[in-house]
């Protein structure tokens, strides 16, 4: 980036010197014979004059006129500094590998580094650093090192590992550390040591310097208004057309043909400032933004180059003061280098650090079977090279059965309804018992979507395996992943799922996941659905009963039930889900947030407490999740924190006392959100929501008539038959008005019954769905969906 200015001629010395002497690297002889130490500073004759009016040497007219003398050439910012400014800086990588030392080169503005170890590493020598200002004691060493001649290819090579753009950049020294410096980006914090302290000297000098020659327009005079009371004068037009012999009446109409082309100039003048005004700042945006994609293309690209090389991956393990070329090899742009200053107030947040990148796999991660065909696939590892082939397999020997990707492409067009006439007539009431039209639903029920938290069963799968090798705490950790799962195919889904009809029923046979799932609508008054799922060695069950809010502005979600989850060496699990809320209904975006806590519960060893964080107004990391896990006396044994829409993590020990920042870089991976579709729909359905209505080839034949599968309403409003979808779904509501009766008649759902040995006195299921499955025998299930009887004859 040049950026032209005009400046004394310097005359700068492409010679190497040492940083001592890089303190004074210009000085110009003014005509007053005083030399003034110039650090690059824009020149002017208002900055000359007030350094020449500071020694008592001239007046201001005077010192005008000395500057005036002297020649002026349009520079460049590299001209000053002859081809650029280079050496040796160490940069902070992470706690695991700490300071590794890095090529730096600062040329036209950008501030640029290489590596000097492992296969990426440059060459350095007298013919590379030709005409460069080099700093530091081991900088000259690294270039008198190499004495063979450098080919074209080696040259070729020298592509930079990490920029930083000093436009937008800020420069602050540290305070407790003479050695010590950083530059903050905007979006990342590079921290950088030099050797000695007159080296960070002549660094800081020269990145000022640099930083100094862009302009810096105040905002104040970027926003000045146009003056609209500049008056236009006419008399020079007025005498000439006298001279001309021009009428009076024909002068005014010339004077005010002038006046109107002046005014309509001025307000294109005036659009135009706005304009410049609006892409100044869009500029500086994108400039800062540009930065940030730049470190990601590098920090994915060394990622790719790097994958499957397991042996790297033993390296990182190593102690923190052995430097590697490992290490060098695997290292990530300034993504999750930030690093707590004593000198100034941080705020410890978990974003920062929840790069998969900058976190290791470890085995606990098993291999993720994929429940769809799609390339996209679910798996959740970057590498399994390290993983135990034991571990690896689990879940490998399921079927492998070909899903649908997508939803049928609607029929019709959908309709506007008008919110606010729906909003203002249901405030305060139960969201449950409000009648919506079909436009705010998406064609899933409650009972389908209940199976959709199970999305992630895999994790329940490892759980189940490190149980057997007799691991309670990654069995416990990875339980704490799958509760959070479950909040993954929220973000974005703001549509209303089904209410179900009492007595309706879902099943989900999914032997490529190893599960079977099946829920049923057991109460009407309170809605209650309950649910059973069988797995690898696990089984999962619970119920729902969600009471719901509706403010206005928002909705909330407020979940009553257990949930349960044992495996069958006889391990309990037992927790409840958080609130669940939806903002700006009537302006703004759309979004949900999750907050509360959510507690683990275990019978024997651990348990685990995790905190959903409510969003805020102004909150730039929403979404994060942090808890602990604790053992029998209350000692926390491990960490847990993450992103409910992400990712999640864990580390050994407690990071709430001191340590966390150190600690959660050494974070190792447990569950990872799977890509979503290429092309969404509006309801944002995940590839695994695609599945859950789907009709596969045989399947209707094996149904029972209370099935969500054959709901009517909800399969039309699925193919986009919007009117149809309307009119069903009203019908079977009045038909459901009659459930309430049915309920106080007595009628006791077919599945499950309340368990009277339980303390929730909750529900549970009974069994011989499967088995009547199997038989085809669903005489004792009602048809729920189907038409209403005639009216009996008057």
């Amino acid at each position: 980036m040049n950026h032209p200015v005009k400046v004394p001629s310097p005359s700068s010395s492409a010679s190497t010197f040492r940083s001592k002497s890089f303190r004074s690297l210009d000085q110009s002889q003014c005509p007053c014979n005083q030399s003034h130490r110039l650090r690059y500073h824009r020149s002017s004759s208002v900055n000359h004059n007030r350094m020449c009016q500071g020694n008592g040497m001239h007046s201001g007219k005077e010192a005008t006129t000395a500057l005036a003398t002297l020649p002026l050439v349009d520079v460049k910012l590299n001209n000053i500094v002859g081809n650029g400014i280079s050496g040796v800086l160490y940069k902070w990588v992470n706690y695991g590998k700490g300071w590794k030392p890095r090529w730096f080169v600062l040329q036209d503005g950008v501030l640029s580094y290489y590596k000097l170890h492992g296969p990426d590493k440059i060459v350095v020598s007298q013919e590379t650093e030709k005409g460069c200002k080099v700093i530091g004691e081991e900088s000259l060493r690294i270039i008198s090192r190499r004495r063979k001649p450098i080919s074209r290819h080696s040259l070729g090579r020298r592509k930079p590992f990490g920029e930083v753009h000093l436009k937008v950049s800020s420069i602050h020294e540290r305070k407790s550390d003479d050695k010590r410096f950083s530059i903050y980006t905007g979006t990342k914090m590079l921290h950088l040591r030099a050797e000695t302290r007159d080296d960070r000297v002549a660094w800081m000098e020269a990145l000022q310097a640099v930083k100094d020659l862009f302009p810096r327009i105040p905002n104040s005079e970027l926003m000045a208004q146009v003056n609209y009371n500049t008056v236009v004068s006419t008399e020079n037009l007025r005498q000439r057309l006298m001279q001309e012999g021009v009428s009076e009446l024909a002068i005014q109409d010339s004077e005010q043909i002038m006046r109107t082309e002046f005014s309509a100039l001025q307000k294109q003048l005036l659009l135009l400032k706005q304009k410049q005004c609006l892409l100044i700042e869009t500029l500086r945006q994108l400039e800062t933004e540009k930065v940030d994609l730049e470190n990601t293309v590098v920090s994915e690209s060394q990622s790719k180059a790097n994958h499957g090389a397991s042996s790297v991956t033993k390296q990182e393990k190593s102690s923190e003061g052995h430097t590697t070329d490992s290490d060098d090899g695997n290292e990530r742009v300034d993504v999750a280098e930030e690093e707590t200053d004593e000198d100034d107030r941080h705020f410890f947040d978990t974003r920062e650090f929840l790069s998969s990148s900058s976190f290791k796999d470890n085995g606990s991660d098993f291999r993720t079977p994929s429940v769809s065909s799609d390339d996209e696939g679910l798996n959740t590892r970057g590498s399994e090279d390290d993983i135990d082939p034991a571990i690896k397999s689990v879940g490998s020997n399921f079927l492998c059965i070909k899903r649908r990707k997508k939803l049928p492409d609607p029929v019709e067009k959908e309709k506007g309804v008008s919110l606010w006439s729906i909003i203002k007539d249901n405030i305060g009431k139960d969201l449950t018992k409000v009648c919506l039209p079909v436009y705010f639903n998406e064609p899933l029920s409650s009972l389908q979507k209940c199976f959709e938290d199970l999305e992630y069963s895999y994790l329940l799968d490892r759980a189940n395996e490190w149980g057997k090798r007799g691991n309670s705490l990654m069995r416990i950790l990875n339980v704490a992943a799958f509760a959070v799962s479950g909040y993954s195919s929220t973000e974005g889904r703001m549509c209303k799922p089904f209410n179900p009809l009492l007595g309706e029923t879902y099943e989900a046979d999914y032997p490529d996941k190893g599960v079977r799932f099946f829920s049923e609508k057991v109460s009407h008054h309170p809605t209650v659905v309950a649910c059973h799922c069988q797995g690898t060695g696990w089984k999962f069950w619970g119920e729902s009963n969600l009471k719901s809010k509706f403010w206005g502005r928002s909705i909330t979600l407020d979940p009553v039930g257990v949930l349960t989850l044992e495996f069958e060496d006889g391990e309990v699990f037992q927790w409840s889900k958080v609130t669940t809320s939806i903002y700006n209904l009537i302006l703004g975006k759309l979004y949900c947030d999750h907050s509360g806590t959510m507690q683990i519960k275990g019978n024997l060893e651990y348990s685990c407490k995790l905190k959903f964080k409510e969003q805020s107004i102004v909150d730039r990391n929403p979404h994060q999740v942090h808890g602990t896990v604790q053992d029998r006396n209350g000692k926390t044994v491990a960490t847990v924190f993450g992103k409910w829409n992400e990712s999640i993590y864990y580390v050994n020990g407690d990071c709430s006392k001191g340590k966390g920042q150190e600690s959660v870089m050494e974070g190792n991976l447990l569950w990872k959100r799977s890509k979503p579709p290429k092309n969404p729909t509006r309801y944002n359905f995940t590839h695994f929501a695609f599945t859950l209505n789907e009709l596969t080839p045989g399947l209707k034949e094996k149904l029972p008539p209370t099935d969500s599968r054959l709901r009517p309403d909800q399969r039309y409003l699925e193919n986009g038959e919007y009117e149809m979808a309307n009119s069903e779904k009203l019908r079977l509501e009045q038909r459901q008005r009659q459930a309430g009766t049915m309920q106080e008649r007595g009628w006791k759902p077919r599945w499950f019954a309340k368990d009277k040995n339980s303390e929730s006195y909750s529900y549970r299921y009974i069994g011989g769905y499967w088995e009547a499955r199997e038989q085809g025998n669903w005489d004792a299930c009602p048809d729920i969906f189907g038409q209403f009887p005639p009216p009996p004859p008057l």
